[in-house]
């Protein structure tokens, strides 16, 4: 958490109103509730109606799947086709998995390009072909495995009037991001993200359009997501949000600076890496500056994340295991890659607090953790024979 956000917290934490109440503690708190809502939406380019507070990410990408699908549904049933990129987060593609087993819900994918580009044509030919079965498009703002920022207006210009909604978890707080500008349908944006606490985020939802809630109780927020607020966090929130929003450029400078300088560090020293999404000299309106995306060939990734743990280097393998079976990561084989090839990648993250020592001791240890990985690949593949 940014130093901003903890001081934030702390100053509201001990505070026992409750925003929905309408004695003094109450309207206190809410007054304050309501600042932050105002400063979030002047950052992300929205009314400060169009934000709604919920506890995840998570939440506000199921409420807009699910709401924007119930009420499609309700005003034409046949409207039962749900569009969205194949590399999509869990928290895009659950529901909509789940939408399909049991609300009836289609599914088209729209591919992936090598580059970690949605493709334009053929998202062209699915609305084309189906336009009038579209309950919602679904594209990420940027991913986040592979850093690349998705063409998001002319998502929304193909779309007419079939709703957008995009995952920009990963792009608030480090890059251009106008909600007006975009003209997306809903967004999501969370706390956590941009050094703001655990446990809140917000569904930016255009003014005057209505979801079928997912959640029902006091309707606290614009009568779509009930629940009482998290008023500290909403507050600690929005100074996150302003503080980045002052080093938000100059962040992502530096940040991409280290990225480069962590890629020649790899490829110095493992020259048969395999960068994936990366865009060499990568603009703001291109690729976000803190992912890098590692291939090394004849590893697992599993393998790679443990040694690099045990020396003290945080990393990701983008696979998820589900009843101790190993997957390769959905992103890497929506771009093409093999199997073998997405389960041998890491995820290389940086941030505001990373500092070029953390390369250098990347530096120091990368040839024989994958050496060593390598080693462990190799005896697997021959006891498995």
């Amino acid at each position: 958490m940014l130093p901003e956000a903890q001081v934030a917290l702390n100053s509201q934490i001990a505070d026992f109103g409750n925003a929905s109440s309408l004695h003094t503690y109450g309207r206190a708190v809410r007054r304050r509730v309501e600042e932050a809502r105002e400063e979030i939406a002047a950052l992300v380019g929205a009314d400060p109606t169009e934000i709604i507070f919920t506890g995840s990410g998570t939440e506000a990408n199921n409420l807009a799947v699910k709401g924007f699908y119930w009420s499609a549904v309700a005003r034409d049933p046949s409207r039962k086709l749900i569009v969205v990129a194949a590399f999509e987060h869990h928290a895009i593609l659950e529901p909509i998995e789940w939408l399909a087993e049991h609300e009836a819900a289609e599914t088209r994918y729209i591919p992936i390009l090598p580059t970690g580009l949605i493709d334009l044509d053929a998202l062209a030919e699915i609305i084309e072909r189906d336009r009038d079965r579209i309950a919602l498009i679904t594209v990420m703002h940027s991913n986040n495995e592979v850093g690349t920022i998705q063409p998001i207006a002319k998502v929304v210009a193909l779309a007419g009037e079939i709703p957008v909604h995009t995952d920009a978890v990963q792009s608030f707080g480090k890059v251009d991001l106008n909600f007006g500008e975009l003209g997306v349908t809903s967004a999501t944006i969370s706390s956590h993200k941009i050094g703001g606490p655990l446990g809140v985020a917000a569904l930016v939802l255009g003014h005057g359009i209505d979801l079928t809630p997912i959640l029902h109780g006091g309707g606290q927020e614009r009568d779509i997501r009930s629940g009482t607020i998290n008023a500290p966090s909403i507050v600690a929130f929005a100074a996150a949000a302003h503080a980045i929003s002052h080093t938000r450029a100059d962040n992502f400078l530096r940040i991409a600076e280290l990225r480069d300088s962590l890629k020649s560090v790899i490829a110095e020293q493992i020259p048969d890496a395999k960068f994936n999404g990366y865009i060499a000299g990568a603009s703001t309106t291109e690729s976000l500056p803190g992912i890098l995306n590692v291939t090394f060939p004849g590893t697992e990734s599993d393998s790679l994340l443990l040694l690099l743990d045990n020396a003290g280097i945080a990393a990701s393998t983008g696979s998820a295991c589900s009843a101790g079976v190993q997957r390769a990561s959905h992103v890497l084989i929506s771009m093409g890659r093999s199997e073998e090839e997405a389960a041998s990648s890491m995820r290389f993250s940086l941030g505001s607090t990373s500092a070029q020592a953390d390369i250098q001791r990347v530096g120091e240890v990368i040839a024989e953790i994958v050496k060593s990985a390598r080693a462990a690949y190799s005896m697997g593949r021959g006891a498995a024979r």
